[in-house]
């Protein structure tokens, strides 16, 4: 497998000095943000892995080869490119095998940091259980991810237009330990905090990165590191609620399912909260930007 990986010169000068590294997805550019801003907001994500004493790998499919590390072209691309196909476990052979370019979701992601040896992987949200799973079954493969692969993941929690108590039990069903870093509710994305309890609480980055290090020695698998929302951005939880209530029903009526469902919701919160919804995005994705390379950095050291 690992002759599918392409390193670039940055990742790859790194790893044979043994410097920390960070992962970061690219379903975020090519699927998350419109152009330019979502490339804006990937050079500023990159650049704050750096200036936090880390590298920056962010990880994306290109001709069926699996990135480590894009170039400012390759990050362009993906910023533009409109037949990018989003890509979770299940669509990996497809893009290998057709030799296709894909972008990497969270799950996607977590399995291409674990071959190329990378540990810590910053996102903005991982996808969870989504409202009326009951009926229709629809659960996000990053949950069942994170009991497979070992990979720490910094996020925002999950993805507000989830069914936030649903998605906890089903980690909690995986044994998958979720750690609220200076918190002891779940983070609710927009919002600072769910009325969720996470069973763990750690509040300094050489804590986490201490946890990382026992989880590894114990051969056990993926880890949530739940960050919030930086105060000053947060939307409040009745606010947005309202507005996912909205999106949800503009889903339903235009039928928008599977892959494409958080998208279009994300696409229509923006519109809802006239912007607001966008930059909270931003704010929290830089954020646990920053939180994953102070863990990467303490756990070089």
């Amino acid at each position: 497998m690992n002759t599918l990986l392409q390193f670039s010169v940055e990742v790859k000068n790194a790893m044979q000095n043994n410097l920390p590294v960070v992962a970061l997805e690219s379903t975020i550019i090519s699927h998350g943000m419109p152009y330019p801003l979502n490339l804006e907001v990937a050079t500023a994500v990159e650049n704050t892995v750096r200036q936090n004493g880390a590298v920056p790998a962010t990880i994306a499919i290109i001709n069926g080869q699996f990135h480590v590390g894009l170039s400012e072209a390759e990050l362009d691309f993906f910023a533009q490119a409109k037949d990018v196909m989003k890509c979770s476990r299940r669509d990996l052979p497809y893009v290998v095998a057709q030799k296709i370019n894909g972008a990497t979701t969270v799950a996607a992601t977590m399995i291409i940091a674990e071959m190329a040896g990378i540990p810590l992987f910053a996102t903005g949200g991982i996808g969870g259980v989504h409202r009326m799973a009951q009926n229709t079954f629809d659960i996000s493969a990053d949950l069942i991810e994170f009991s497979q692969t070992r990979v720490a993941v910094v996020s925002a929690g999950a993805k507000a237009i989830l069914d936030l108590p649903k998605t906890m039990e089903y980690l909690e069903t995986f044994g998958v330990p979720v750690i609220g870093y200076g918190t002891d509710f779940f983070p609710a994305f927009y919002s600072t905090c769910s009325n969720i309890k996470v069973p763990m609480r750690l509040d300094q980055a050489t804590e986490l990165a201490q946890f990382i290090h026992a989880n590894q020695q114990l051969n056990q698998k993926g880890i949530l590191i739940a960050n919030p929302i930086p105060q000053e951005f947060a939307i409040d939880n009745s606010e947005i609620e309202h507005h996912i209530e909205q999106a949800l029903q503009e889903a339903d009526k235009q039928g928008v399912t599977g892959k494409e469902i958080t998208p279009f919701l994300l696409k229509k919160l923006n519109e809802l909260t006239a912007g607001k919804s966008q930059i909270a995005n931003k704010a929290l994705v830089l954020n646990n930007a920053e939180l994953a390379a102070k863990i990467a950095v303490e756990l070089k050291r």
